[in-house]
């Protein structure tokens, strides 16, 4: 993973393929260099060399159908 991570908890993913929606749409948010996820347990960690704009991380999990809170 990458120098700096946040931990966020997403509810409503069911599948791997909710997993690779948010793993999407989050790895477009700027700053991010990596993005790990878990439907089972909800988990969504993202990397960073750089500050992250947290907002931008929770919208683009909405974005990608999903809501989400910092862990």
């Amino acid at each position: 993973m990458s120098a700096t991570t946040i931990d966020f908890q997403v509810t409503g993913m069911t599948c791997g393929h909710c997993e690779m929606s948010v793993r999407e749409e989050v790895g477009e948010v700027p700053g991010v260099t990596g993005v790990e996820v878990s439907h089972e347990t909800g988990l969504l960690r993202v990397g960073s060399d750089a500050a992250v704009d947290e907002a931008a991380v929770l919208a683009a999990v909405e974005e990608a159908g999903y809501s989400a809170v910092r862990a």
